[in-house]
């Protein structure tokens, strides 16, 4: 896994997006649509204005009372979130999200958003490096 680069990873599917306008509550029919954790925010040239996870709706919005209806994305997403280049490893996405404490990273290809990862992409490899090892420990 440690070898292998973001764009191998994110050619899996391509990010949902929303404008800042959106809603909270059309956000997280999207999220549960597409079975996501996460939308990035974007302006109408595309380019990455923010991302809005579903933690992001528990902590701003059910946690404070608010009207998912009511409030737009651009009130509650994480504005300017840390984003990668598709040519880094893969292991480097982990480490930005484990020392970020986040579970989404956005790929940007200069100012053109081109995917998103998340932690659960690379639990298939993580699983299959673990098979693989045990199958070996098992042979000794």
């Amino acid at each position: 896994m440690t070898n292998r680069h973001m764009h191998e990873i994110i050619t899996r599917r391509h990010p949902i997006t929303l404008p800042p306008e959106a809603s909270v509550q059309h956000a997280c029919q999207e999220m549960r649509n597409h079975r996501i954790g996460a939308i990035l925010v974007t302006d109408p040239h595309g380019r990455l204005l923010g991302i809005f996870t579903g933690r992001d709706a528990i902590c701003r919005i059910l946690a404070e009372g608010r009207d998912p209806h009511a409030t737009c994305l651009r009130d509650v997403m994480t504005a300017n979130p840390e984003a990668m280049p598709p040519h880094v490893r893969a292991v480097e996405a982990l480490r930005l999200m484990r020392d970020g404490g986040f579970r989404h990273v956005p790929v940007v290809d200069g100012d053109r958003l081109v995917g998103i990862v998340s932690r659960g992409d690379f639990l298939a490899d993580e699983r299959g490096r673990l098979e693989v090892e045990s199958d070996l420990w098992e042979r000794l």
